[in-house]
């Protein structure tokens, strides 16, 4: 059978690709070695918000008493039983994607795919079968994987990744994690509030190394403050296990080297994408450091072969992935899309308190050569987060100091990933600060330190 579309991986690229080229009228199939839905939904973004979200109830109520609730009892988590919760959620939306793939008619084939010349896709299902199916348009999805490191290989038991650290048997009472970007800074916030000890290392000087520093410093002593152990400009040398404890040998600019033990390792360095063994070389597509190359809509140097999400330049986020489907979609339906504006990607830590950015950070606004005005606006000063007891954080926003358009947005607080879409969308239409302070924000709500700060930016703030 021959395809308008055929798509290798069901992650947040390859199924929104599909389901929108099918909305489109094209005849699509998805090719898919494990669960639909890809990592996100059954090994990442979504069961670990789960888990997280099972830390959160724990945590109010052990501290139900600040707001005047009684709770008798010892209050204890039932690891199995949160970790059991996660996995129906990731089942739950899995379950959803093979939905909408039988309500828009998209054929799926389980197996492993390998491109070949000639718009031809070789499929190897789990008995070693072999079959070759034709399509007009070739998505490659593949995705990404946890990235391994030479001194500290994963053996899935003691140094394990993030996939293991979804489902272990059972609590650890000690933990090293290894890498404080988004996964390792969430999941060690996750052991932590569970009654983990956790010590986070990280290489640079900052935890979120990719945030604003200010975002950055604040996370880390929330970090502390929650219990964690935090070891910034540090690295690990290497991991000897004996008797069930890693003895983790670790490499610190403060301490030197001191060894810490635990019962298990995550490393959370980055993840390595999945282009091996999946044909690029016999089609003769460019690929440069583990990137497939594209161009603005996402057709690799051969012609009706593409490559979308982790696998290509960019951020490696679900979002990301999804926004380039659909432009890569809307391009082969002849609609003229809209490239990916990639500097206005938010980013989302899932974290106590929670952090949310897009665009520039003041470093890199200077560093761009702009200048700038910079407007923060504290949560201690905000009545909505002093009611609901949750006063870490702040909203700091950029402005170009000779226009006051918005250049970017750092925020660090209670739920404030569901408030970046507001300044997302303020850059995309190049609002100003006094566009910003004009919109009439409600109260009392965290989304009011948005205006706040745009004010606070222009030196007209009234509640600071």
């Amino acid at each position: 059978m021959k395809y308008n579309v055929l798509v290798l991986g069901s992650g947040p690229g390859g199924y929104v690709a599909a389901i929108r080229a099918a909305q489109l009228g094209m005849t699509v199939a998805v090719v898919e070695r494990a669960e639909l839905g890809g990592i996100c939904l059954n090994w990442g973004c979504i069961p670990t918000k789960a888990l997280l979200k099972s830390a959160e109830v724990l945590t109010h109520l052990k501290h139900a008493e600040n707001f005047g609730i009684v709770v008798d009892g010892n209050i204890q988590p039932n690891f199995e039983a949160v970790v059991q919760r996660s996995r129906e959620v990731a089942a739950n939306m899995s379950r959803g994607i093979q939905f909408l793939f039988k309500k828009n008619n998209i054929d799926v084939i389980q197996g492993v795919g390998k491109v070949k010349p000639d718009h031809f896709v070789e499929i190897t299902d789990a008995e070693g079968h072999v079959t070759e199916i034709e399509a007009d348009h070739i998505i490659i999805a593949t995705g990404a994987r946890s990235r391994q490191l030479p001194n500290m290989p994963q053996d899935g038991k003691y140094i394990i990744g993030y996939r293991e650290a979804l489902t272990l048997p059972k609590l650890p009472e000690t933990m090293v994690v290894v890498g404080s970007g988004a996964i390792g800074s969430e999941l060690a916030s996750f052991y932590n509030a569970m009654g983990t000890k956790v010590t986070l290392v990280e290489f640079l000087p900052n935890v979120l190394p990719l945030e604003d520093e200010e975002v950055s410093k604040q996370a880390e002593r929330s970090m502390k403050k929650a219990g964690l152990t935090v070891m910034t400009n540090a690295s690990v040398e290497k991991v000897d296990i004996e008797n069930d404890i890693c003895h983790v040998t670790i490499n610190s600019q403060r301490k030197g080297l001191i060894t810490i033990d635990a019962e298990i390792v995550l490393s959370a360095v980055g993840v390595s994408t999945n282009i091996e063994g999946i044909g690029l070389e016999d089609v003769g597509i460019s690929f440069e450091r583990g990137k497939i190359l594209v161009d603005n809509f996402y057709q690799t140097n051969i012609s009706g072969y593409y490559a979308i999400g982790d696998i290509v330049p960019g951020p490696a986020l679900a979002h990301v992935a999804s926004h380039e489907a659909l432009v890569c979609i809307e391009n082969i339906a002849g609609n003229h899309p809209q490239p990916v504006d990639y500097s206005n990607i938010p980013g989302c830590t899932y974290i106590t308190p929670e952090v949310a950015s897009t665009g520039l950070s003041e470093a890199k606004a200077i560093a761009a050569g702009f200048e700038i005005k910079v407007g923060k606006f504290p949560f201690t000063a905000s009545g909505k987060a002093t009611a609901a007891g949750m006063k870490d954080g702040f909203v700091k926003l950029i402005f170009d100091a000779k226009n006051d358009q918005l250049l970017g947005a750092h925020l660090i607080g209670d739920h404030v990933t569901e408030m970046i879409s507001e300044l997302v969308l303020a850059k995309q239409m190049k609002a100003t600060a006094h566009d910003i302070i004009h919109a009439v924000h409600p109260h009392p709500t965290m989304s009011e330190a948005v205006m706040e700060a745009a004010a606070q930016a222009l030196n007209e703030c009234v509640h600071l």
